[in-house]
């Protein structure tokens, strides 16, 4: 007993250290359904007395649900000692139903009658005339464990404004879908960050968003307000119950509610850490718009042999291909090299996407990256991070060292793992 207690003791000290208040759940009863209590569930079974007196704003979509699948919308609506007075949506809205990249507009929610903010749309931080209604604003988003996904940003935008006027932020913790082991991929430079990433974290971080949060809080730089108004702000963590960092997502057994259309299940978030960038300029696609969402990989004039052939030739630890046809969700089919994951452990997500790029070269006879218009080159270095990569792939193509990008990146994920044991809070 005397080590656990020891190891809560540290998270609760990590936390705090961390600008953090840290509720440990300590006296919940197990879990009836799942091995895992969310957030929303931890902050439940406390009598949602974090939230008693305040006037609390929400920002949520359709994956922010409780371990039952019921939405936070309607956990906090249904408290009594909870008071609900304004919602807040991220990319694609509260209800997930805007399409990607496109702005979504404020309105009044005709199901619950309150005001919905839209944080992507006119405004990507809420101003203080939103934040004037609210006393604290509760974020519980799901993550998907890459980078470029913009509902982290979302919530760091959110949490600079809260720092700013003076509002507690408070972050109900949800695992990352790819476990809280592996981290990999290029990190990003500071010249390219964005609303696609804000934070300066490897491609796959291994993080949960609360510990992001923790990070992105006591981390100088990472918030764009002034060091003193960072240190002053309260941000509060309410992490889960039985999540381990070994955990990827059907190790849960939480129902996968898609955070974003595309991602629509467990398989494609990781698809998404593997083919992503790969398909992001030069030809390939990753199945976007079939039933299996970047894990399809086809290339125009190649057949799906032509495909599994070049992409064999590199011997990716970790991963192999078959071929496969695939409705196409307007209709439809197409055949293309389906991803297999025949060993997480050894798989290094990123790297297929940065032989992918290699392989374009060669399908296509010549480097299709030389001469890319420089809003697509602007967006590229955007989503990878990496300036140096692209130089590299600008100049050589199919002779690009991808090997050595990929080993460098390693170590690199290895000094963050390190640097950021301090914001675990598992």
């Amino acid at each position: 007993m005397g080590k656990l207690i020891n190891r809560r003791k540290f998270l609760e000290l990590s936390a705090l250290s961390a600008g953090a208040v840290f509720l440990a759940p300590r006296a919940l009863s197990a879990p009836t359904t799942s091995g895992v209590l969310l957030g929303v569930d931890v902050l439940s079974a406390l009598g949602f007395r974090h939230l008693k007196g305040k006037r609390i704003g929400l920002l949520t979509n359709p994956a922010g649900v409780n371990r039952y699948g019921r939405s936070t919308i309607d956990v906090l609506r249904g408290a009594r000692n909870v008071r609900l007075v304004a919602l807040f949506g991220p990319e694609h809205g509260i209800y997930g139903n805007e399409k990607a990249d496109v702005p979504v507009t404020d309105k009044i929610d005709p199901r619950t009658r309150l005001p919905v903010y839209s944080l992507y749309g006119k405004y990507r931080k809420p101003t203080p005339a939103m934040l004037n209604r609210i006393d604290a604003m509760v974020v519980d988003l799901q993550d998907i464990g890459s980078r470029s996904y913009t509902y982290v940003s979302c919530m760091i935008r959110a949490m600079e404004a809260c720092f700013e006027n003076g509002k507690e932020i408070i972050v109900l913790d949800r695992p990352n879908p790819l476990g809280g082991l592996k981290v990999d991929g290029p990190g990003l430079d500071r010249e390219f960050k964005s609303y696609v990433g804000m934070l300066q974290v490897p491609y796959v971080h291994g993080l949960t968003i609360a510990e992001l949060a923790c990070m992105a809080k006591n981390t100088k730089g990472s918030l764009d307000i002034s060091a003193s108004v960072q240190k002053a702000g309260k941000l509060t963590v309410i992490p889960m119950r039985g999540w381990k960092r070994s955990m990827t997502w059907p190790y849960t057994r939480l129902r996968w509610v898609p955070p974003s259309p595309a991602i629509s299940t467990y398989a494609a978030a990781m698809g998404y850490a593997m083919t992503g960038l790969g398909a992001q300029i030069g030809g390939f696609q990753h199945g976007y718009g079939t039933e299996y969402p970047f894990r399809l990989l086809t290339f125009s004039g190649k057949s799906p042999a032509q495909v599994i052939e070049a992409l064999r030739r590199y011997n990716i630890k970790g991963i192999s291909f078959r071929q496969t046809t695939a409705r196409k969700l307007k209709g439809g089919e197409v055949s293309g090299a389906y991803v297999v994951v025949d060993d997480w452990n050894a798989l290094r997500p990123t790297e297929l996407s940065f032989y992918m790029m290699k392989a374009a070269c060669i399908f296509a006879g010549g480097n299709v990256f030389r001469d890319v218009p420089a809003s697509k080159e602007s967006l590229f270095n955007k989503h990878t991070g990496s300036g140096k990569w692209w130089r590299e792939l600008q100049a050589k193509g199919a002779a690009a060292n991808a090997g050595a990008f990929v080993d460098s990146w390693a170590a690199s994920a290895l000094a963050f793992q390190k640097r950021t044991l301090k914001f675990r809070l598992y």
